[in-house]
């Protein structure tokens, strides 16, 4: 009994013990910046403080412009990586289980994958027009080679014992991509996912920068036009909570269930 008290102990201690640094990390964080704002080597209006910016930030919330920017931003967000995972994962499995699209179209997508999303928004605004669809593309093309190239990747390291045992099973096509090589892949394919939303996010905010409707990106922009660094960098504060949100509430999860299921929790 004393030992599994002992036991619990430790565990709560180890738990503790990382959020704590976190903390105090971030409390010196927020300290060396409000000594530097004080400092004067920049005016307020080009370094504020971590108060300002705090202002900022309950401002933005208050008056409901930040809450109606944010849904707009995560509305384009959700219908452009919708369709760059649907697009992706087809991709991803016909690359990696077929020699001649691995050599075609597999190549074609390794070199647009080195291409920065923001190359794609000069060519949507051409093809688009600054609309809607012009942004959404965007998103689209920043995410797409990263979910493919994860796929293909996790199909390609499927361990070949698991395809043979499947088809001396009687397993075939569907049966063989739903039951095997998917559930095989699924580290692999989780990285690409986290990977694609992440530039999903940030083909998202260049592409609202030269939008001229509500949203986050235009915040930054409207900032930017006003000399108000509180509002750029209260922007930037909120976008990097949304991002560390998503990150926690949904790919976390989803990370930490592939890890026990396949034994790979520390």
């Amino acid at each position: 009994m004393a030992e599994a008290v002992d036991f619990s102990q430790r565990v709560s201690r180890a738990s503790f013990v990382p959020w704590l640094r976190r903390i105090l990390f971030y409390a010196a964080l927020l300290m060396l910046w409000q000594v530097i704002a004080m400092s004067g080597i920049w005016p307020d209006y080009l370094f504020p403080g971590p108060f300002a910016v705090l202002g900022a930030i309950i401002t933005g919330f208050s008056s409901g412009l930040y809450l109606q920017a944010i849904g707009i931003s995560l509305s384009r967000l959700a219908i452009g990586y919708s369709i760059s995972l649907g697009v992706g994962l087809v991709l991803g499995l016909l690359i990696g289980r077929n020699r001649i699209l691995e050599e075609t179209v597999g190549s074609l997508i390794l070199g647009l994958q080195a291409l920065p999303s923001v190359c794609w928004l000069p060519l949507a605004i051409l093809w688009l027009g600054l609309t809607e669809q012009a942004i959404i593309f965007v998103v689209i093309m920043g995410a797409l080679f990263s979910i493919t190239l994860g796929v293909d990747a996790g199909v390609k390291n499927t361990n070949p014992i698991y395809l043979k045992a499947a088809r001396n099973m009687g397993a075939r096509d569907v049966a063989l991509y739903s039951q095997v090589i998917l559930p095989a892949a699924l580290p692999a394919i989780i990285n690409g996912l986290k990977q694609g939303w992440t530039f999903a996010w940030r083909s998202l905010m260049a592409g609202e920068l030269i939008f001229f409707t509500l949203s986050l990106g235009n915040l930054l922009q409207t900032g930017r036009d006003l000399n108000d660094a509180s509002q750029v960098m209260a922007v930037m504060v909120v976008i990097i909570i949304i991002g560390v949100a998503i990150d926690v509430l949904i790919f976390g999860p989803i990370e930490r269930s592939v890890r026990d299921r396949w034994g790979l929790t520390r």
